[in-house]
């Protein structure tokens, strides 16, 4: 028999979006999951503006093109009006939404996702439903313990969030920490702000190669890569199958495909992969790690970011296995503490230190004279 979840320990969720129809089948999909309650269903960005001044709202899922008011033009009067509000912009995959939606997560947005451009595939996008329910409570559980779900998705990953409350205890490695040859970063939900301040604040040109991997669909890679290029000198771009890894340069996991390097007559290059998805990932962290660990062994270091999820954990497992160095975004200041927790937690990190730490972390290790 199961067990109904009280109304007011729901996750409250505005669903935003000038399409009825599109309102009601993201209505139905949330609330296929028994934690979810939809609150408010409203057509543009200032209904939703009234709304948050009547309703305690958790969550809004907030479309990009709306009459009267569209989702970027309302989403800072709605982080302003309730700074606690999570907000994923939701919109269909192209390099002008793409673009809109960069910008949204430099305006307060938590994450976005690229809906199905119809309601009849919408229908039929079974990862689209998986993801936009796993974000909805990823993001919920970042603020407040989310409720047990009576009849949970068996599917669905068990989602490791940024807890509420005091910081979870972990235990560092008491490790040798080697001058590396790459840098790998990691990353998920948060990860385009974490990603740009780790790298802009990188300041000075490194010798490694810095290589990325951030859940994201295609058309958003290409453009994140562009939006790295503009805060660094280094160069950088969505990394091409069959390319030489050059020092000094910045590589960006395409969408859809998993990166990983190779070493073939002593150079390394990028082989990318339509492997199927890792934690319910393509790209994941998880082959780009393993790669890595393989090709270089004790002179990697690897850094987790912000996300939700585990991606990463058993790849960093592979590092430190290998002798390489694991670094990993504290609690305080992940968007989710999914990612980088996982790693902490089990006991495979040399450090744990806040976002702003990393960059100086990462130059002062990279700059060391090799031992």
């Amino acid at each position: 028999m199961s067990v109904s979840t009280p109304t007011e320990d729901k996750v409250r969720v505005m669903v935003v979006d000038d399409s009825a129809v599109i309102r009601g089948l993201l209505s139905r999909v949330l609330e296929s999951d028994s934690r979810i309650r939809i609150v408010a269903s409203v057509s543009n960005g200032e209904i939703a503006l009234a709304s948050l001044s009547r309703e305690q709202i958790d969550v809004a899922v907030l479309d990009i093109e709306m009459p009267v008011m569209d989702g970027l033009t309302a989403l800072p009067k709605m982080v302003a009006l309730k700074p606690n509000l999570q907000v994923i912009m939701a919109s269909t995959l192209t390099r002008s939404n793409a673009e809109i939606s960069m910008k949204a997560l430099r305006l307060g947005a938590a994450d976005y996702i690229a809906k199905p451009s119809s309601s009849s595939e919408l229908h039929s996008a079974d990862d689209f439903k998986r993801d936009l329910v796993q974000k909805v409570l990823a993001l919920a559980a970042a603020k407040r313990p989310l409720p047990s779900a009576a009849s949970p998705t068996p599917a669905a990953p068990r989602l490791q969030t940024k807890p509420v409350g005091s910081p979870q205890k972990i235990s560092l490695r008491v490790a040798t920490v080697h001058v590396p040859q790459a840098i790998a970063i990691a990353s998920s939900t948060g990860g385009p702000q974490a990603l740009l301040e780790v790298i802009g604040n990188l300041k000075d040109n490194l010798k490694q190669p810095v290589l990325i991997t951030q859940h994201m669909p295609a058309t958003f890679t290409a453009l994140l890569a562009e939006h790295i290029s503009r805060t660094t000198d280094m160069p950088c771009r969505e990394a091409s199958h069959g390319e030489i890894v050059q020092g000094g340069t910045i590589y960006v996991a395409p969408g859809g495909r998993h990166m990983e390097v190779v070493e073939k007559l002593g150079q390394m290059s990028i082989r990318l992969t339509d492997d199927p998805p890792e934690n319910f990932c393509r790209p994941a962290a998880d082959p780009m790690f393993r790669s890595l660990a393989k090709a270089y062994g004790r002179r990697l270091c690897a850094i987790v970011l912000t996300g939700m999820g585990s991606d990463g954990m058993e790849g960093a497992r592979a590092i430190v296995a290998a002798g390489g160095t694991v670094i990993a975004q504290d609690q305080e200041t992940s968007v989710v503490w999914g990612m980088p927790g996982a790693v902490a937690t089990a006991g495979l990190c040399s450090a744990v230190m806040p976002l702003s730490e990393i960059a100086p972390y990462i130059r002062n290790l990279a700059m060391r004279p090799a031992a």
